[in-house]
C-alpha cells in the first residue's frame, strides 16, 4: 500500500489526511483539557502540600515555644531548688548555733545551780557545824563554870559584868 499523500500528489484530497487533522484537533482539545484537569490535580495537591508545610511550620514554631516555655521553667525550677538549698542550709547552720548556744545556756544554768547547791550544802554543813561546835562550847563552858565557881562566886561575877556594861557599849 502506497500512500499518495507521500509520494507527491495533492495530499488535502484524501481522507487519511482529514483524519489526521480531526486526530490531531481532538487530541489538541482533549489534551487541553487533561492538562487543565491535571493542572488543576497538580494544584490541589501543591496547595494542599504548602497548607501541610504551613501547617508544619507553625507546629514547629509553637513546638519550639513550648521547649524555649518549658527550658525556662526548668531553669527557673533549678534556680528555685537551688535557693531552697541555700536557705535550708543557712537555717540548719542557724538552729545548729541555736542549739549548741542553747545546750551550753543549759550547761551553765546547770552548773550554776549545782555550784549553788554545794554552797547550799557548805553553809548547812557549817551552820550544823556551829550548832554542834557551840553546842559543845556551852557545855564545856558550863561543866567549866560549874567546876571553878561556887554559888557565891557566880554572884560576884554578874555584879562585876553589870558594872562593865556601860564601858562595853560606849566602845
Amino acid at each position: 500500500m502506497i500512500y499518495e499523500a507521500l509520494t507527491g500528489k495533492i495530499f488535502y484530497l484524501h481522507g487519511a489526511f482529514w483524519v489526521f487533522i480531526a486526530v490531531a484537533i481532538f487530541a489538541l482539545i482533549a489534551g487541553r483539557q487533561v492538562a487543565r484537569a491535571i493542572a488543576a490535580l497538580l494544584d490541589a495537591r501543591t496547595a494542599s502540600v504548602s497548607a501541610a508545610l504551613a501547617e508544619a511550620a507553625a507546629l514547629k514554631a509553637e513546638a519550639e515555644a513550648m521547649l524555649a516555655e518549658a527550658k525556662a521553667r526548668q531553669a527557673q525550677a533549678e534556680a528555685d531548688a537551688k535557693a531552697i538549698l541555700e536557705t535550708a542550709h543557712v537555717e540548719a547552720a542557724s538552729l545548729a548555733a541555736a542549739l549548741a548556744a542553747e545546750a551550753e545556756a543549759a550547761a551553765k544554768r546547770r552548773e550554776r545551780m549545782a555550784i549553788e547547791r554545794i554552797a547550799a550544802a557548805e553553809a548547812s554543813a557549817l551552820a550544823e557545824i556551829r550548832a554542834i561546835a557551840i553546842d559543845a562550847a556551852t557545855a564545856a563552858s558550863a561543866s567549866v563554870l560549874a567546876e571553878n565557881f561556887g554559888p557565891q562566886d557566880g554572884a560576884a561575877m554578874i555584879d562585876k559584868a553589870i558594872a562593865a556594861a556601860p564601858a562595853a557599849l560606849r566602845g
